[in-house]
């Protein structure tokens, strides 16, 4: 399905869908695929996505994936547990939509509904 909804068109001068694939390396297969398959559909959406992979092997990357994490399991999940963001994995505008990599059709219609819950002000992890 196209980006041609309304939803995609009423998005703010500037606001962005933000995409975030949780990327090992390259040799991780599942991970490859997982950021190709964004990927692929990037172009169709213009400017209206940031997408980045968080390659938590980094400095960098290990925050945001201990933030990431965090936002799932609290802090005693993950410092007192060990409980971790799966890899690969999927999050739009930081909240988890895939722990495998997904169709082709699952993700457009994922992207449609959260460039639709951004268009209409609905805050991160607010639910139909």
């Amino acid at each position: 399905m196209p980006a041609t909804g309304e939803a995609f068109w009423a998005l703010q001068e500037g606001e962005k869908l933000l995409i975030e694939v949780m990327y090992k390396a390259d040799y991780c297969l599942p991970c490859y695929y997982m950021d190709e398959a964004v990927r692929e559909l990037l172009p169709q959406y213009g400017e209206k996505i940031d997408y980045r992979r968080v390659h938590f092997m980094t400095r960098e990357g290990a925050k945001r994936f201990l933030e990431l994490s965090k936002s799932l399991y609290g802090d005693e999940g993950v410092l007192k547990h060990m409980r971790l963001a799966p890899v690969p994995s999927l999050f739009i505008q930081g909240e988890l939509v895939f722990d495998m990599i997904p169709t082709r059709d699952e993700l457009e219609e994922a992207i449609e509904e959260a460039l639709e819950r951004l268009a209409l002000g609905w805050g991160q992890g607010e639910r139909k």
